[in-house]
């Protein structure tokens, strides 16, 4: 299966190589995905396990040129409602879900978060579905994303699954705004109108 993209590439200095697809995505599976990010210069918590790592210029790119390969959000549907979502993302599973009880979290001064229990199962029925070649897993900054990936792959799912290490927003800047990388900062398309399939339960 191929992923539609809406997505328009814009011109970009940065290139980035990847083996030629098979005919087959199961022959393709496995393929590492070339990257400019040095893991050493990573905050641990976007480390992962796998040492799989894209960044969201190297993501738009990747996907302008690869219909085999799946973006997939992994942050609560709210996030993606009032704040966007890039127009090329595949599914959006959460990784986790805002407490519907709205504790406070004063160490973060935010609502606590809550796991989504049926992450891995709903991923694994995705990959069934579509058989991607890879996962680009996508969240604000590349914290969830990292642990995301780190449980895909604890769970033994064969796909192999990336962090997009700049997420949606990307990380803050000195005055503490969310404008110094990222899918949106880097001119990526994305929207707030939410389709009755970007959400899979």
């Amino acid at each position: 299966m191929t992923f539609p993209r809406l997505l328009t590439a814009s011109a970009l200095a940065l290139t980035l190589a990847m083996p030629m697809a098979a005919p087959s995505f199961a022959d393709s599976h496995g393929a590492m995905i070339e990257t400019s990010v040095n893991e050493a210069d990573l905050s641990k918590k976007k480390i992962n396990e796998p040492g799989h790592y894209i960044t969201a210029a190297e993501t738009m790119a990747l996907l302008a040129e690869r219909d085999d390969v799946a973006l997939i959000d992994v942050r609560s549907p709210e996030e993606t409602m009032f704040v966007g979502y890039a127009t090329a993302t595949d599914a959006n599973i959460p990784f986790m879900n805002v407490d519907p009880s709205h504790t406070y979290n004063p160490k973060k001064s935010a609502y606590k978060m809550m796991p989504n229990k049926g992450f891995v199962d709903q991923i694994k029925a995705f990959v069934a579905a579509n058989d991607p070649a890879a996962l680009l897993i996508i969240c604000r900054s590349g914290g969830r994303s990292a642990r995301a990936v780190d449980m895909l792959d604890e769970a033994g799912v064969a796909t192999p699954a990336y962090t997009v290490v700049d997420g949606f927003e990307g990380d803050k800047s000195d005055a503490g705004k969310r404008s110094v990388n990222g899918w949106k900062n880097e001119g990526g398309e994305w929207t707030y109108k939410i389709t009755d399939s970007l959400l899979t339960k």
